[in-house]
């Protein structure tokens, strides 16, 4: 019987590590085909290539980002063929399996739980006498009523095959993420989260993970996340597998994991900031509230001082990136608690600050005390919260409007150098920055159209020249650096208008010429002819003291001559700067 395993991805360069295991696992008794598909794909495109593929088994891999999309492929495909046996499985569909059997007629089997046995099991029915009480962890209908078995006891993870060696898998491993698993399970209890649900951690045996580590980097692949919910969980075997990574790494492959920072001792992170390579780990870290009350009614432990110390200290070593996460929406945290909660997260200046929304996830502690705290959340997948006792969804708009502006003037780090003088400067509080332009960018209509970059430094600029206009002329000369200290090449036409008449910038090009050792010894070594100081740079007007801010970060008001060098050779742009009024007197001198 041709059997396919399937999902649909968030993303094209995402791969599914569940179908990956269902098929290794199966075979070799049976052959199980891989296919996979994103929630973009039209449902029509996807049922069609099913089809053509001409099979008797389909198993659909589920979870919130793609259940709904699934469901209509799923209709489809049983009209179209009544006699297709369609199974489905994962986090979304293990949990209210009563439900989802009532719901989803065209299912004819629910997986429950970890797939690898059962979906085994259902195939080796399937082809004999199909005797499916006997299958564990296993929900299906049966004479009109349903049927549930008792869940199976947890797979012995050091019997399960490796989920990468499929020929078809190879093409692809350096065009997407690749997801590993060292362990299953999670020690802690977050009543949010559905790793709250199983108990314990499970680890799979240490020399094959490593020889599926080695074999994917022989065939390319660049990026391998560990999808481990607390990989740090135990410290000797972070430090093990830390240094196989540092020793056998092939340059340019990047490893993701996602660590829980309190727990984190010093001389881990020591250890990696002397020995790790710049760019090979990054670390994702939830932190989602430093309310305390707020953690404690989410049975979430965390010490706020030791994390922010891991983060400090792993960000001094300046050798791994860090994602942060915050989730708002949890219980008894309002919106000036979450602004405070914003506040503290940002003040560590993670490279990337993730602001997501509580999803009241089928299974978890909290959606089934929800109306505890009046939670309102959508029906279906996602669940994402519409208000509480707490927050209003007002106020879930507004957090929604900083999400959008973080996202794109932080996490994309576009003006790095302009961010960090509004928060620290013109503004009350970071969050204050990013709220008050969002609300702004959400008035103009902005989070319906598409953006270029200089048509984000536009927006920026004429959000502040409204709300702070005498520091605009700082503002904006700091923009200025941010925008061509970021291009490679010379920008056809910047973003701002031309502040240098013509005439006057001919004559400052002529002064730098007759006096190259006006902009340091740096510029002239450079050994510019005019037709490369014309072709390869350009020249604009800043009113501060550049080299002062960028070493200290104070502002001393001064007009300078900014002249940017577009470095072919190193692919790179290299500012520099003199006052204008020494360029100004070498004009009038010539």
């Amino acid at each position: 019987m041709k059997t396919i395993v399937t999902t649909l991805n968030a993303k094209y360069i995402h791969t599914n590590l569940a179908i990956r295991y269902l098929k290794a696992y199966a075979e070799p008794d049976f052959d199980v085909e891989l296919a996979e598909y994103t929630i973009k794909d039209p449902a029509m495109n996807v049922v069609s290539d099913l089809i053509q593929r001409n099979p008797e088994i389909i198993g659909f891999s589920c979870y919130i980002w793609n259940i709904e999309e699934t469901i209509k492929i799923i209709n489809m495909l049983k009209k179209i063929n009544p006699n297709l046996t369609i199974i489905i499985g994962g986090p979304e569909v293990t949990y209210d399996v009563s439900y989802w059997l009532d719901r989803l007629t065209s299912v004819d089997f629910i997986v429950i739980g970890e797939g690898e046995i059962t979906f085994k099991e259902i195939l080796q029915q399937l082809n004999s006498d199909k005797n499916f009480e006997q299958i564990s962890g296993l929900a299906y209908r049966k004479d009109g009523k349903n049927v549930i078995t008792p869940q199976r006891n947890k797979v012995d993870l050091k019997n399960l095959p490796s989920p990468f060696r499929f020929e078809e898998d190879k093409t692809q491993l350096s065009k997407r993420v690749t997801y590993i698993e060292t362990s299953r399970g999670c020690p802690f209890s977050c009543q949010f989260c559905l790793s709250s649900i199983e108990v314990g951690v499970r680890y799979f045996d240490r020399e094959k993970v490593k020889d599926d580590i080695r074999y994917l980097m022989d065939n390319g692949a660049k990026t391998i996340k560990f999808v481990d919910r607390t990989f740090n969980i135990s410290r000797s075997y972070a430090m093990e597998m830390f240094q196989f990574l540092i020793d056998e790494h092939n340059p340019g492959t990047v490893f993701q994991f996602e660590i829980t920072a309190d727990i984190m001792r010093p001389e881990v992170i020591q250890f990696l900031n002397d020995n790790a390579p710049k760019g090979l780990f990054r670390f994702e870290i939830g932190v989602q509230s430093t309310n305390d009350a707020t953690n404690e009614l989410v049975m979430r432990k965390q010490n706020f001082s030791k994390l922010s110390r891991t983060v400090s200290m792993v960000k001094e070593g300046n050798k791994i990136d860090q994602h942060l996460d915050l989730i708002a929406g949890l219980p008894e945290e309002d919106y000036n608690s979450f602004r405070n909660t914003f506040n503290d997260v940002f003040a560590l200046r993670p490279e990337e600050l993730q602001l997501g929304f509580l999803k009241l996830l089928r299974g978890t502690g909290l959606r089934l005390r929800a109306a505890d705290h009046n939670y309102l959340y959508m029906d279906h997948a996602p669940y994402e919260m519409l208000g509480n006792n707490v927050l209003s969804f007002q106020d879930i708009i507004r957090i929604k409007q900083v999400e959008d502006v973080l996202e794109k003037y932080w996490n994309d780090h576009r003006m790095d150098t302009t961010v960090e003088y509004l928060v620290t400067h013109v503004f009350e509080t970071p969050f204050d920055f990013f709220q008050q332009f969002g609300s702004y960018w959400d008035e103009r209509g902005w989070a319906r159209i598409g953006h270029q970059l200089e048509d984000l430094y536009k927006r920026l600029y004429e959000f502040l020249q409204k709300t702070h206009p005498q520091k605009i002329h700082i503002i904006e000369s700091i923009m200025k650096y941010d925008y061509v200290k970021g291009q490679k090449f010379k920008p056809r036409k910047p973003w701002w208008p031309e502040s240098i008449a013509r005439h006057e910038r001919s004559h400052y090009y002529q002064a730098i010429l007759a006096n190259n050792d006006l902009l340091g010894n740096n510029f002239v070594q450079h050994q510019l002819s005019e037709k490369d100081i014309y072709k390869h740079t350009i020249l604009e007007e800043i009113h501060f003291d550049l080299a002062h801010f960028l070493q200290t970060g104070e502002v001393h008001e001064a007009k300078q001559i900014m002249l940017v060098y577009f470095n072919q050779t190193l692919n790179r742009s290299e500012v520099y700067c003199t006052p204008l009024e020494d360029v100004k007197r070498l004009t009038v001198q010539k």
